[in-house]
């Protein structure tokens, strides 16, 4: 596994492993099976892992604490607070408190699910637009000084809120979406966190799995949110399956598997990016983890954006409900 910079000094794996589908959102969770990735991760080299308190209702802190606890000085942690279960104004759905008072017993919950004494990267999982973002990251600040947290990070994050972040406390990294299909970052997001020297932490670099071309999009359960998603509706179904197919024989040409090909392409974006593909399977972790060591020919840049050039109609990555939770300011 090769590392990447990050924070003061550390060496933190070039691609990392997001725990969420483990117990939350993507159809049936498998303990059994996420222990043994879990497990395989560290065999690999993958020091960073991600998890949040929603996912699973804390049940994804608690699985990744069985492995994590004992072997605690092998792993870096993420983990995030914001969302609760408590319904919207309309009734619906979870809303985010970026409070500090809800902050400050978030934290506490999570440190006790994971069974550790401080948490490596704490996220702050959304922008609360009522709650003044120097206000949210000074409350931030605080659990550093205790001692509960060691790094500070934001996710989906907008340019203006990072820097208002992190003129009041230092932020080590920020978690936007980033895939071939989801590239809005690059317009002012990327840019700053190279000026700030902050990595950026893709989340669903695979495109929440359509660049892998293994999903059957017709065929996902109704209990996997992608459903849920315009990206796999109708209207976008058939571009997409037609973009992974040719992608995935563009990877065979060039010599890598779809998923090495999209995360190689992703590690080119900068030296600041470090990419957190999700799964819960042993197979899918390691064909990720082989991503670093592909070398991408200005060639094969130019023939990947021709092909992405080919094929536009991918839909929106949230619907109207999930894009009112992304920061605009």
């Amino acid at each position: 596994m090769k590392y990447r910079n990050f924070g003061n000094g550390e060496q933190l794996s070039a691609i990392g492993l997001g725990c969420m589908s483990m117990s939350h959102a993507y159809g049936v969770p498998d303990d059994v099976e996420s222990i043994a990735t879990l497990h395989y991760a560290l065999d690999l080299g993958i020091n960073f892992w991600d998890t949040a308190d929603v996912y699973g209702s804390g049940k994804n802190e608690e699985l990744v604490a069985k492995v994590l606890a004992p072997n605690r000085d092998k792993i870096f942690i993420a983990t995030k607070f914001g969302f609760t279960q408590r319904p919207d104004a309309n009734g619906r759905g979870m809303t985010f408190d970026g409070r500090p008072e809800y902050m400050c017993t978030a934290v506490d919950a999570s440190l006790k699910r994971l069974n550790i004494e401080v948490i490596d990267l704490y996220y702050a999982h959304r922008i609360d637009p009522q709650v003044p973002v120097e206000e949210m990251v000074g409350a931030m600040g605080k659990l550093v000084q205790q001692g509960k947290v060691r790094y500070l990070g934001l996710s989906e994050a907008s340019a203006t809120s990072i820097r208002k972040a992190h003129a009041t406390h230092p932020i080590s990294a920020v978690q936007s979406e980033y895939s071939l299909l989801t590239r809005d970052v690059e317009e002012s997001v990327l840019p700053t966190c190279k000026e700030l020297g902050i990595t950026l932490v893709p989340f669903s670099p695979l495109a929440r799995g359509l660049m892998t071309n293994t999903l059957n999009i017709a065929g996902l359960p109704d209990n996997d949110f992608r459903k849920k998603l315009p990206r796999y509706q109708q209207e976008h179904q058939q571009n997409n399956q037609q973009l992974a197919q040719a992608f995935a024989m563009l990877a065979l040409q060039i010599g890598f598997s779809p998923a090495q090909l999209a995360l190689a392409w992703l590690l080119a974006q900068g030296e600041n990016i470090i990419p957190i593909p999700g799964t819960k399977k042993r197979d899918k972790l390691a064909d990720n983890a082989q991503s670093p060591d592909v070398v991408l020919s200005p060639t094969n840049i130019t023939q990947i954006e021709a092909l992405l050039a080919k094929y536009p109609n991918t839909g929106d990555r949230y619907d109207e409900a999930g894009y009112k939770l992304v920061d605009k300011s």
